[in-house]
């Protein structure tokens, strides 16, 4: 269950980073609403990381860190790709892969 609420983590992790784009981008009362968004999904990330840690089957910490912030970067990366118009180069894609190969397989080697 740890592991499951790491991910959810995760990914709120890679919402308030689009929310700071989004946020970057607009103006006025919707400028607002992004940085409102961000807010709420910067403390669930937060508060989500600290429950899979804690407790008497909380996961290590190293190790939950990293896949966690590793959920975000790849997460930001495709966001950015997808949303933002970034550049999708062969170079972004092989490092981005290498990082979730590596994110899996901190899984596997931690339990």
């Amino acid at each position: 269950m740890n592991w499951l609420i790491l991910i959810i983590a995760g990914l709120f992790e890679t919402s308030f980073a689009f929310c700071l784009g989004k946020a970057q981008q607009t103006s006025g009362k919707e400028n607002l609403y992004w940085w409102l968004g961000f807010l709420v999904c910067l403390f669930l990330s937060m508060f989500l990381m600290y429950k899979a840690i804690s407790g008497e089957n909380g996961l290590p910490i190293g190790t939950a860190y990293a896949i966690w912030t590793g959920i975000g970067a790849v997460g930001s990366v495709l966001m950015g790709i997808f949303f933002f118009n970034e550049p999708a180069t062969f170079w972004r894609i092989f490092f981005v892969s290498t990082l979730i190969i590596s994110i899996v397989g901190l899984k596997f080697v931690s339990e």
